[in-house]
């Protein structure tokens, strides 16, 4: 920081701890044991030409908005994607260490795409020993082939089996020592068909997860529900509301009894940004003060409000959230983190370092520095320098090793109706799916 508060966007060590992978055709290519690859996931080319991936019967989710990375918002699709229509950094590891270069990110937490951010498209086959095959065999790609590559780029995180809660403890603790320190959990588990986190169901998951020291992230939109009013509101209208989710996710967490069971577990709420979180926070803390007799509401012992509970046990991150920043104040910095949502439409890729030296003119350089990247080697047990020296880690050095990156996408095609109406299909079946 220069002496008049001005940040020079050269100097930030950037760590994302939310980026996606559209995965590549080929993935399970090495993974699935030979007696199921017959019935591995694949992707299919429509008569429309969209290609998309399949697992069985069912649909994965498209790759429209989540691959539009160095596009002019007047070329962002809706309608899944092709796999020629989007940048090679959005589904090849070494291009997209390239991109991240190029957009001066050191590092970056990666969620799954077509199976869904929480995974679940692969806990939805009809046969659950098939599903925990191909969970098995994403998650040995994600961390064995994927991050692996470059270790000093990549915060792994694995996915879980959705149906039944001791499956997923001995995920996570085979994932753990691997070295995954992050596991992706819907936002809202009811929202799909399996128990709330109030239920008890999750306890062996959460107790896994309390034990190896492995956070829970918590994904806008990992609940395969939109956010709307109507069927009939215009496209922005769900846009717009989209973090609605993760104000659902907290408050839900805020009066969950796990933390009396489990004192050291951690959430994050991924993609969720944060300037709403002080008033949702006055809000709750007014609830106990006003409502705590009839409710009968108890915190864990050393904790009196919500607020307690929000500074022990969640993280929180943002892309671009000047308010946020400047309510700093209400926060524990140690659990804030940025995140980058490569290469998905809300992305601030490649322009991150100055968006947030803009961001965060004024503030100590001290707190800069866990936001951007020290709390999220704290949180996620992850250490880059150790691989790469600090001073080649910056923002500038980064971006003088890819100065032959074109940031800009040359392929793909202009929206039209068909975008517009597929958007309309997926707003109505979330809508309507949340009404039955």
């Amino acid at each position: 920081m220069t002496t008049d508060g001005t940040v020079d966007a050269g100097d930030l060590i950037l760590i994302s701890v939310d980026d996606h992978i559209c995965e590549p055709a080929d993935m399970f290519a090495d993974h699935v044991p030979a007696a199921y690859r017959d019935r591995a996931p694949r992707v299919d080319t429509d008569p429309n030409g969209y290609q998309q991936w399949w697992y069985g019967e069912a649909m994965g989710r498209n790759l429209g908005l989540n691959a539009v990375a160095g596009k002019p918002p007047e070329m962002f699709n809706v309608n899944p994607s092709t796999y020629a229509e989007m940048r090679p950094g959005c589904y090849d590891v070494d291009e997209r260490v390239r991109d991240m270069s190029a957009g001066g990110q050191l590092a970056g937490l990666n969620f799954p795409n077509w199976p869904g951010f929480a995974g679940q498209v692969l806990s939805e086959g009809p046969d659950r020993d098939v599903n925990l095959v191909m969970i098995r065999a994403y998650n040995d790609w994600h961390v064995d082939e994927w991050c692996a590559a470059y270790p000093d780029r990549f915060i792994p995180c694995g996915i879980i089996p959705l149906w039944d809660a001791d499956l997923a403890a001995a995920e996570v603790r085979r994932l753990a020592a691997k070295g995954v320190r992050a596991i992706t959990f819907s936002e809202n588990p009811a929202a799909l068909g399996v128990p709330s986190i109030h239920s008890g169901f999750w306890d062996p998951l959460f107790a896994a997860c309390s034990d190896e020291g492995v956070v829970l992230c918590c994904h806008i939109g990992s609940s395969s529900k939109g956010m709307n009013t109507s069927i009939d509101a215009p496209q922005s209208v769900p846009m717009t509301l989209s973090p609605v989710s993760t104000m659902y996710t907290l408050t839900d967490l805020l009066w969950s009894d796990l933390w009396h069971r489990f004192p050291a577990l951690k959430f994050a709420l991924s993609e969720g940004d944060i300037g709403w979180i002080p008033y949702l926070l006055q809000r709750a803390d007014h609830v106990q003060r006003r409502h705590h007799g009839w409710t009968g509401h108890r915190f864990p012992a050393g904790m009196t409000s919500a607020s307690d509970v929000f500074r022990a046990h969640m993280l929180c991150c943002f892309i671009d959230d000047p308010v946020g920043v400047g309510l700093l104040d209400h926060f524990d910095v140690d659990n804030v983190m940025w995140e980058s949502d490569f290469p998905h439409s809300d992305s601030s890729w490649p322009e991150a370092p100055e968006s947030l030296a803009a961001q965060f003119a004024g503030v100590d350089p001290d707190i800069i520095a866990r936001i951007t990247h020290r709390n999220a080697m704290a949180h996620f047990d992850f250490d880059p320098f150790a691989i790469r020296p600090q001073e080649q880690c910056t923002a500038a050095a980064l971006r003088a090793e890819a100065g032959d990156v074109d940031t800009v996408t040359r392929v793909g095609r202009a929206p039209d109706e068909t975008d517009r109406e597929f958007f309309r299909e997926l707003s109505t079946r979330a809508l309507r799916g949340r009404k039955k």
